[in-house]
């Protein structure tokens, strides 16, 4: 919706429409909690910057002041600047061969960057983890994880990095030809959450020490979105499955190991369109996630405050800005953004 901001009051059913010119804005705010009103701003606009792509994926902020994003049909990432607007920044990025892939997503999903600024980058149908060593166009690539225990991974989906180097990724079957666990590619039993020791120091070209690949958790279907707490104390998973649309959170060990896990928040009953995806947190330890209808901003106690409403499904978000309080959201065709009152927790 062009030129417009609209605020929803969930409380009384009202939404409240406000001309303003020189913006081309879209969706709603369901504000279901007050608490939402000190991280959501009265009058907060989401903006649309641009549409690419099929489906988006992976938002990551520069510190040069850019974002880069998925696309992942097109087996490409993207890079959005403010005066520039949308362009391809790499390609390919995923399925490497030349025949034609044979499944919907060919190309690398959820991005981060280490505390040395390099992106690392969940290969998706490539079917590893790996690293660009710069910025720069044609910049080294350096594999960081392909094999658990001689299988190859499915496909590496979304990751994190631990203050300690560390970085933990999840790898349903999405990135394979028939996304599923049947798919004849698939070689391993089960969809896992892994950690890589020391991934910040892996050294730039040498390959993947996969003796060294730990995983984490191996029992849930559809395991997705990644994210810590501010203080580490959590690591949090969205779990993709229709059936069990839930975000999953476990105590972290001071080995980088998982126990205790338990269901943070169930949003099966909720039939809008969309699931538990990428995800990052505030400084405030508040949850942001795609989710069904749009993002669900989710507090530290787990209850659900109020919805940033999209206009199409929406994939993952990244923290971006000089004060990292604006939102960057990929939501299938398209790159949008919002500000908001609380610092994000960003590479």
């Amino acid at each position: 919706m062009k030129k417009l901001i609209i605020a929803t009051i969930a409380l009384v059913g009202i939404s409240i429409a406000l001309a303003e010119s020189g913006v081309d804005t879209a969706g709603s705010i369901e504000r279901l909690d007050p608490g939402l009103d000190a991280i959501v701003p009265a009058g907060a606009t989401l903006e649309k910057l641009g549409t690419c792509c099929k489906w988006t994926e992976g938002p990551v902020w520069i510190h040069a002041g850019y974002l880069l994003f998925a696309d992942i049909p097109g087996n490409r990432i993207m890079k959005w600047t403010p005066a520039g607007g949308i362009s391809v920044f790499l390609h390919p990025t995923g399925f490497l061969g030349q025949e034609a892939y044979g499944g919907p997503e060919s190309g690398s999903n959820g991005m981060t960057l280490d505390r040395r600024g390099r992106p690392t980058i969940a290969g998706h149908a490539q079917r590893d983890v790996y690293r660009l060593e710069s910025l720069a166009k044609g910049a080294k690539i350096t594999i960081l994880a392909e094999k658990y225990q001689g299988k190859r991974l499915s496909s590496p989906n979304d990751l994190v990095y631990r203050s300690d180097g560390s970085l933990y990724f999840t790898d349903p079957p999405y990135g394979l030809p028939t996304q599923g666990d049947k798919d004849p590619l698939k070689e391993l039993a089960f969809n896992g959450v892994y950690r890589i020791p020391k991934a910040l120091t892996h050294p730039p070209g040498a390959p993947p020490n996969d003796a060294r690949l730990e995983l984490l958790i191996k029992d849930l279907t559809r395991p997705n979105g990644i994210a810590f707490s501010p203080d580490e104390k959590y690591l949090y998973i969205a779990v993709s499955d229709p059936d069990h649309k839930v975000w999953m959170r476990y105590d972290v060990q001071k080995d980088g190991s998982v126990t205790n896990g338990k269901v943070f928040y169930d949003a099966t009953s909720d039939k809008a369109d969309g699931l538990p995806d990428g995800m990052k947190l505030d400084q405030k330890g508040n949850i942001y996630s795609a989710a069904p209808g749009g993002v669900y901003i989710i507090s530290p106690e787990g209850k659900h405050l109020g919805t940033i409403k999209m206009p199409e499904k929406t994939a993952n978000l990244n923290w971006g800005g000089p004060d990292s309080r604006t939102l960057y959201i990929t939501a299938s065709t398209s790159l949008y953004r919002i500000r908001l009152e609380i610092s994000g927790v960003r590479p």
